[in-house]
């Protein structure tokens, strides 16, 4: 196999990698990579044009439709009553495995929908509700939809949670 080489280009003084080696059984010169491809037509484009490449054509990037605060507020506290009812079901109960069910159907919902918004990300209410989720969900797909979480744990995804209700009444 040959060492790579390199060529600098004329007009803007970039070295260009090229690595040039033959295939062994067939004898012949492999395909660059796409990633290999992608730079040499850029490097191309440089050469032609004698400086940037300028798209001739600029689509306006609409931002991802941000979620308003008042249902941002609303849907956490919807997912907060749905954790609290969950939590304090009873073992026995035959409805613990369709609400344990219905808990995290709501809370991947949530957690997709919120953690792409960056203004939400440094949130005290977002932050708190997010490690709740985390808790009780690790706990239910660990353990099954009919095991009682411990008391400890459930103190605390409780503390969690009230600190994410008073941040959402104050408005972080």
């Amino acid at each position: 196999m040959a060492s790579p080489s390199l060529l600098t280009h004329t007009s803007t003084s970039k070295p260009i990698a090229l690595i040039r080696c033959k295939s062994t059984i067939t004898g012949t010169t492999p395909k660059p990579t796409s990633m290999a491809r992608q730079t040499g037509r850029r490097e191309l484009m440089v050469g032609i044009s004698g400086g940037l490449i300028l798209p001739t054509l600029l689509i306006p990037v609409s931002p991802s439709l941000a979620a308003s605060d008042e249902e941002y507020v609303k849907e956490t506290e919807e997912v907060i009553s749905k954790i609290r009812s969950t939590i304090n079901m009873d073992k026995t109960d035959p409805k613990v495995a369709m609400a344990v069910a219905e808990l995290r159907e709501a809370s991947n919902s949530w957690v997709a929908k919120y953690r792409r918004e960056k203004a939400l990300l440094g949130r005290a209410s977002f932050r708190d509700m997010y490690s709740a989720l985390n808790a009780v969900s690790g706990h239910y797909i660990s353990f099954g939809p009919t095991a009682p979480i411990p008391a400890k744990r459930k103190a605390r995804i409780l503390e969690e949670m009230d600190t994410a209700e008073k941040a959402l009444l104050r408005g972080r």
